[in-house]
């Protein structure tokens, strides 16, 4: 792999202020550049806080609400009031509190119960909302938000699960058996078709599998963070000390550009 942009952080409340300055600067590029925003946003303690300060002067203010589009990299198999849903914690730290179009707010169904038929269903809401076919190459997002678990998975592309080997389709439903659920997942064709995605990373538990993905041989099957790499985009890594600590890149001269 290239060598990442990695952007360390002394804890994770500057993480998130930082992150939450660049997502009004991407919304304003954006917005400049087409007339709209649209992000895909993810689940986790760590993006939460940044949906939390959007919805917070002075962020709030520097943001033309209803040009966004919202969409979702992965769901968990849930209803959308669920405490386990990615959809209930952005809307409740964030959606709920700014003034956006709920019409342009696009969630993914989790609580169906045909997965695939939902996962269908939200390729075509896609395609709808960023005016492209249904079929063919995915549309290109401006943001794509995403982070990590202890096993090297990133939206809900486990390790060694089917929607890895998905080329075509943008949405899948994905059996994880670690897990013992489906649940509805972007893809690789989409995730790196990205104008920019960010992963955000924040805490000692994640310093062990951040440092197999950014400096370990390649082994995408087993650590799908790795088959993150936006074609014709920006690939940036947000990483606080904690995780970082042990690191070659915490200690190398920072990325030029």
């Amino acid at each position: 792999m290239p060598r990442p942009d990695v952007r360390i952080f002394d804890h994770a409340e500057e993480l998130a202020q930082v992150a939450a300055e660049a997502f009004v600067e991407n919304a304003q590029e954006a917005i400049a550049r087409s007339g709209r925003f649209a992000v895909a946003l993810v689940g986790g303690s760590t993006p939460k806080r940044l949906y939390q300060l959007l919805a917070d002067a002075p962020y709030c203010r520097q943001i033309d609400w209803g040009r966004l589009l919202i969409f979702w990299n992965d769901e968990r198999g849930v209803p959308p009031d669920h405490p386990e849903s990615n959809y209930k914690m952005a809307w409740d730290a964030l959606l709920c509190r700014v003034p956006i179009d709920p019409t342009r707010v696009l969630r993914m169904r989790g609580e169906a119960e045909d997965a695939d038929q939902a996962a269908a269903d939200y390729q075509q809401q896609i395609a709808s909302a960023m005016g492209v076919p249904d079929e063919g190459p995915a549309p290109r997002l401006d943001l794509i938000l995403l982070g990590i678990g202890d096993d090297g998975h990133t939206a809900s592309l486990f390790p060694f699960t089917k929607a890895l080997e998905e080329r075509h389709r943008w949405v899948a439903a994905n059996h994880v058996p670690q897990k013992q659920m489906n649940r509805l997942t972007m893809t690789l064709p989409i995730l790196n078709r990205a104008r920019r995605v960010v992963f955000l990373v924040t805490g000692a538990n994640k310093g062990s599998v951040l440092r197999e993905i950014l400096e370990g041989p390649s082994e995408a099957g087993r650590l799908p963070a790795q088959a993150v790499q936006p074609i014709d985009g920006q690939l940036i890594w947000m990483v606080d000390r904690d995780a970082a600590r042990g690191a070659r890149f915490a200690t190398e001269p920072p990325a030029v550009g």
